[in-house]
């Protein structure tokens, strides 16, 4: 049997299926939101679009002008022409280009695009090196978003391991995001795709497996390779499942890093300048010397050109409902460096310290048009509230994994915090 039997054999199963990889248009829209606020009308580059049910929605629904300009690519022609005629058949002939491609070697200048897409699609060329080689495609400001299958349980069985290991290694939620901030990245946002994503994937495959014929040439190694995919999910699923990364590039002007003993001056006079009080500077005295309160590697500085100080974050632990959360508190920016991005670079950088370091759950009090930006939402929303009066929008809450398990109740804050 020739490799191309089975290749086109493989590639006969899944034309006309409506996805080629775990996925929804609510998963899609899920990940489009956590990317934030886009150009009203972004440059979108959808990497391995297969048929193209991302591309189409992104095309209707990016950017605040309503829509986004779609440069969708693949190696195989016939899903490209399946897409063309979907844009069509929409409208959308205008907003979507389609480009015959190897998503490792594409042929697009630096900051190309304002979002890069890639549902289902990475594993092809690796998750490091996709992070690698796309990262030049983005503008200043641009957001990576890529899905990869990993695993979710702690000991995976041994079926399910030699399976993976015979198609693609997988790696645990906090290694790829481990990754993905060593490659250079702030992680905006996570998802946990649902099993429903599968079903949209192996329903109409496993159909079509059905009505297949198995003497057509290469059909059989296709079917049988196919078959035991679908058992394999079927069987193990509970052990692996597929995640959506938000990214965007660390912002290159501003050096972030754990604080050092050296650092305790020029963070204290940081906070004084900042906030025009000791208060806050007090604040993290007294939190220093709580060892309830301080976790190690979450106080964060970020460096101005000349190696000074000019930004401050700190994430120190927190209670909700008596489970252990974070608390965000205090964000400052030496008055010389404020409006210039070193605050942000410095709470995008603490905020993915806490994510590898396994927070789940982080709080803020603080103003409601700033912190939405890294994607706090108001902690009510989750059941969660302060044992003291503040605006409902003030009190924020961000869920580090995007699970949606968080816990509930009132929020307790050490006692350096005095409330």
């Amino acid at each position: 049997m020739s490799d191309n039997a089975e290749y086109d054999a493989f590639f006969a199963l899944h034309h006309g299926l409506p996805r080629q990889g775990p996925g929804s248009g609510d998963t899609t829209r899920r990940l489009l939101s956590l990317a934030g606020p886009l150009p009203p009308h972004p440059r979108v580059l959808d990497l391995g679009c297969g048929p193209g049910r991302s591309a189409l929605l992104l095309a209707e629904e990016a950017g605040t002008g309503g829509g986004a300009d779609v440069t969708a690519v693949d190696l195989h022609e016939p899903f490209l022409a399946e897409l063309r005629r979907a844009a069509d058949a929409r409208g959308l002939a205008g907003s979507v280009r389609t480009v015959r491609a190897d998503m490792a070697a594409l042929p697009y200048a630096d900051g190309s695009f304002d979002l890069v897409w890639a549902e289902s699609s990475a594993y092809s060329i690796g998750f490091d090196r996709a992070l690698r080689s796309w990262r030049r495609l983005l503008s200043p400001g641009g957001t990576l978003v890529v899905t990869e299958c990993g695993w979710t349980a702690d000991e995976p069985s041994a079926e399910a391991r030699a399976f993976w290991d015979r198609h693609y290694a997988l790696r645990t939620t906090a290694e790829n995001t481990a990754a993905a901030v060593a490659a250079g990245y702030h992680v905006l946002g996570t998802y946990p795709q649902p099993e429903s994503d599968w079903d949209e994937y192996y329903g109409p495959l496993g159909e079509r497996a059905d009505a297949a014929d198995p003497a057509a040439p290469g059909m059989a190694e296709a079917l049988a390779a196919t078959r035991a995919e679908i058992a394999m999910r079927r069987e193990h699923g509970t052990e692996y499942g597929c995640t959506g990364f938000v990214l965007r590039p660390a912002d290159p002007r501003w050096r972030t890093r754990p604080e050092t003993d050296a650092d305790v001056a020029a963070v204290r006079a940081v906070n004084a300048a900042a906030f025009g009080t000791e208060a806050e500077a007090e604040l993290v005295d007294r939190l220093r010397q709580d060892p309830s309160a301080w976790l190690p590697g979450l106080s964060y500085v970020a460096e101005g050109p000349d190696g000074t100080v000019a930004a401050y974050a700190l994430i120190t632990r927190c209670r909700v409902g008596g489970v252990p959360a974070a608390a965000l508190a205090p964000v400052a920016v030496a008055p010389a460096y404020q409006r210039q991005g070193a605050g942000q670079a410095v709470v995008r950088a603490v905020l993915d310290a806490a994510r590898l370091s396994g927070e789940r759950l982080v709080l803020v009090l603080g103003h409601p048009e700033y912190y939405p930006r890294f994607g706090f939402v108001p902690a009510s929303r989750y059941g969660i509230r302060p044992s003291f009066d503040v605006p409902d929008g003030a009190m924020m809450a961000l869920d580090l994994d995007g699970c949606g398990k968080v816990p509930v109740g009132t929020i307790h804050y050490p006692a350096a915090f005095g409330v």
